[in-house]
């Protein structure tokens, strides 16, 4: 079914009240989201990264739909990074829902750390050139931001009119709190950043087994209508592709880790064939960075910066675009 949906930006409707809202190109920052409306009860999938996406989204949606921002009831976000939370505040009347887990990362990781980042991208050579790159489209000074008001662990089921609505918790993954909007009388579900298409996952927290998991969480559902966090929308093959993907770094990180190769020195070597056609492939680096933290069981995280640099520095070697 996804073959017949074309990738374009913009709002689509996969039948009976569940539309997906696109980003083409799907790389950094330009995620997906989605509107579920029945009998007059609605709830949103995911805000965009800033409030001049989302409130652009929100135009198009209630044109679409007759649903405006403030009649909107719910918003579910189904993780804590900003492409997917950063316009939640335009909806001023919804009732936000997320996993404990990412109800924590969005209070630790604010809109104005991440305009701190940005801010100190000129001082930062290549870095601050690749960063630039990859987030300048956005604009981090117009945020509406709006935390959850309401937070559950495992799983949730919700009423949309007369939908039901399943939220199912599967991270730590791609995140420490991903969540998954499932629809079963639709056979529609919204997978958040457990499923880049036609770029690279980026595994910020793993352990990657987890991630593999929640791709066959989604394949035991047997969904008709797969809409990614990134991506055009994809079927059951997408999703074995990502998890193709998780599996071969897993195998050639531990190869490398075992050898003695650091970080920068797997990330440069390790031949990603046809996975090096995804956009974004330079993050190779973040995903080995984060599976040697797990194969030496070394807690806390990389500095962000550092990652950064060694991402930009994986593009200039091998080649690609952001």
């Amino acid at each position: 079914m996804a073959t017949s949906w074309q990738y374009q930006k913009g709002l689509h409707e996969t039948g009976n009240g569940i539309y997906a809202y696109l980003q083409p190109d799907g790389g950094w920052g330009w995620s997906n989201a989605g509107l579920i409306v029945d009998s007059g009860s609605s709830l949103l999938v995911d805000t965009l990264f800033d409030a001049v996406l989302t409130q652009e989204m929100l135009d198009v949606m209630a044109d679409a739909s007759g649903v405006s921002a403030d009649m909107i009831d719910t918003v579910v976000n189904t993780h804590a990074n900003g492409d997917h939370t950063h316009g939640n505040g335009l909806c001023t009347k919804a009732e936000v829902i997320a996993s404990e887990s990412s109800a924590r990362e969005m209070e630790s990781f604010t809109p104005k750390m991440l305009k701190a980042f940005m801010d100190s991208a000129d001082g930062l050579g290549e870095t601050g050139d690749y960063l630039k790159a990859v987030f300048g489209p956005f604009d981090f000074a117009k945020v509406a931001e709006k935390l959850p008001s309401r937070t559950f662990n495992g799983a949730l089921t919700l009423a949309v009119g007369d939908k039901s609505v399943e939220l199912i918790e599967v991270g730590p993954a791609h995140t420490g709190g991903d969540v998954l909007v499932y629809v079963p009388d639709d056979r529609t579900i919204f997978t958040g950043d457990i499923l880049f298409i036609e770029g690279t996952p980026l595994m910020w927290a793993g352990p990657v087994a987890n991630w593999i998991k929640a791709c066959d969480a989604i394949i035991d559902l047997d969904p008709e209508v797969i809409v990614p966090g990134h991506g055009p929308l994809t079927d059951l093959k997408g999703v074995r592709a990502v998890q193709d993907y998780l599996r071969y770094i897993e195998r050639e990180a531990r190869a490398r880790f075992d050898a003695g190769l650091s970080v920068r020195e797997a990330a440069l070597d390790i031949a990603l064939g046809d996975f090096d056609r995804w956009l974004d492939a330079e993050r190779i680096a973040i995903n080995v960075d984060t599976l040697y933290r797990e194969f030496s069981g070394r807690a806390g995280t990389t500095d962000t910066i550092a990652l950064f640099g060694l991402m930009a520095e994986v593009q200039r070697v091998r080649g690609g675009r952001s």
